[in-house]
């Protein structure tokens, strides 16, 4: 498995165990009721699961199970990859904390456009990698 995927998998991973723990304090709260900002873990809850744990999973076994190229490097240049992980994880931490530390609207809108980045960064990184199937 290539470096890129294992790093995407594991920080998913992470991300979900943070986000799973986020989401046990958020319903707790429910429960018994624990302090006022609680809610303010709510942004960081989903950008953990949805962007930090699922896109980046998906992001990981993508560039790991597309075909590769038979001459060069096998997986194409793989500096658009790092640079998409370093923008998604910028991005869940700039847009999910935005809330969480009272930061500014522009600092979340700031994660939104570094994950919006990361995205097409990684899409040009595989774009090459595309190919349909042949069933002659």
């Amino acid at each position: 498995m290539p470096r890129l995927s294992v790093w995407f998998i594991r920080t998913a991973l992470l991300n979900l165990g943070i986000g799973f723990l986020l989401g046990a304090v958020l319903l707790a709260n429910k429960g018994v009721y624990l302090h006022v900002p609680v809610q303010r873990l709510l942004p960081m809850h989903g950008e953990a699961l949805l962007i930090g744990g699922m896109v980046q999973f998906a992001m990981g076994v993508a560039f790991w199970m597309l075909p590769r190229f038979r001459s060069g490097p096998e997986r194409g240049a793989e500096g658009w990859g790092w640079l998409a992980y370093l923008l998604i994880n910028g991005g869940v931490i700039l847009a999910g904390s935005a809330t969480l530390l009272n930061l500014s609207p522009l600092t979340s809108s700031l994660g939104r456009a570094a994950e919006l980045l990361g995205a097409a960064s990684f899409g040009g990184s595989i774009w090459r990698r595309i190919k349909p199937f042949d069933l002659t």
